[in-house]
């Protein structure tokens, strides 16, 4: 298949978030402009990145919009069998970093496009490839801006992340942030004239838990997800210095995933107000006593219509009777709300294998893909949407 040829080549470049992508996506535009498709490039401020942006067809009509992402996540710290960067086809299975997140399905859409290149389309195929997906949905913001000013945005978006080729139609949406706790340093030896940061962050962590027995207890419900309601998570902690010094900050990373029906605002709020009581009671001890949020990043949850034309449609092009929902976060979100563009999350492999040793995307599944698409495919010759 042109798609495993396409995906070896994929997994060759290390896109982890960290670093460059713009190899990847000189080989992604170099493959497209042979077959005649122009392709924007949107860069990062920096340059360091960037987006890709084609379209095949007629200009100047809404038409089917194929999103994936680029970066990868890092193999730091983990035990890898295989090499991570170069793809090893096993029983079935093609192995490498990024293989179901998401390099399986961009390289899909890829060879999809080059055959849609050849094809006399009445509605428009575009492909968006995005940078920094897997750090915030950082590098697509830029992408939506550009589509935002554009005469024409698609009608729908199929955002490819892993799903074994189910149709999903939401995601909860993610707001991160920081606890700064600000106490007093001091010898450790006479730690009570002192106020412990650490002591503070502790206090926070305890309101976060509360907010989420809450919200597990009272909550509203969405039975879609496997965790049904909206959660709290602390990720990390980060303070002091040495044993023997109290420590006067201590920084708190937490998360907020909410369901549709929560708004995470309105969380953050509670947890703002339980920051300023802990402060408060702690200024008897030193003046300098604080607890300062600030949100570090932020994208909306995804929750389309199971019966809206857009699910409807993809559900048409897989076979599939039913649809679910996917306990991690994805562009869709920002496509719905920021372009009004309505997005499907369908696409190969699953993510219980993301984000791991030997990670792994099937054969079959890539069929399975390329097989919806083809579809896809034929629908816009036909001129759905014309």
């Amino acid at each position: 298949m042109d798609t495993i040829r396409i995906f070896e080549r994929l997994i060759a470049f290390p896109t982890v978030s960290r670093d460059s992508n713009l190899d990847l996506i000189g080989y992604a535009a170099d493959l497209l402009e042979a077959s005649g498709v122009a392709c924007q490039i949107v860069h990062s401020a920096d340059g360091h990145k960037a987006n890709l942006f084609a379209t095949i067809g007629p200009a100047g009509r809404p038409g089917v919009m194929l999103s994936g992402h680029t970066d990868v996540v890092p193999i730091d710290g983990q035990n890898w069998t295989l090499p991570p960067f170069e793809m090893t086809e096993r029983d079935g299975k093609l192995y490498g970093r990024g293989a179901a997140d998401m390099k399986g399905f961009v390289a899909s859409a890829l060879a999809a496009c080059i055959r849609a290149s050849k094809m006399a389309l009445r509605t428009p195929l575009h492909l968006a490839l995005s940078y920094d997906e897997e750090v915030g949905c950082l590098g697509v913001r830029d992408l939506i801006e550009m589509l935002s000013a554009a005469p024409q945005r698609p009608r729908l978006c199929i955002v490819g992340e892993p799903t074994n080729m189910q149709v999903a139609t939401g995601h909860k949406g993610k707001l991160a942030a920081r606890a700064v706790c600000r106490g007093r340093e001091g010898h450790s030896a006479l730690a009570p004239l002192a106020l412990n940061a650490i002591h503070l962050g502790c206090d926070f962590v305890r309101s976060l838990r509360d907010e989420q027995e809450r919200l597990a207890r009272d909550g509203a419900r969405d039975g879609d997800y496997d965790i049904p309601y909206t959660t709290v998570h602390v990720g990390k902690i980060d303070a002091g210095v040495a044993l023997n010094i109290v420590p006067n900050l201590c920084q708190v990373d937490f998360e907020i995933r909410n369901i549709a029906a929560d708004d995470a605002a309105g969380i953050l709020d509670r947890l703002r107000d339980a920051a300023a009581r802990i402060a408060e009671d702690a200024v008897s001890i030193a003046a300098e006593a604080a607890i300062e949020i600030e949100i570090t990043n932020t994208y909306p949850g995804l929750d389309t219509p199971a019966a809206s034309e857009a699910v409807a449609f993809v559900k048409s092009l897989t076979g599939a009777n039913d649809t679910m929902k996917v306990a991690f976060g994805t562009e869709g979100g920002l496509f719905s709300r920021d372009l009004g563009t309505p997005a499907v999350v369908c696409g190969p492999g699953s993510m219980a294998q993301g984000h791991k040793p030997d990670e792994f995307v099937s054969v079959e599944q890539l069929r399975r893909c390329d097989g919806m698409l083809d579809r896809l495919l034929e629908r816009l010759t036909d001129g759905w949407l014309s």
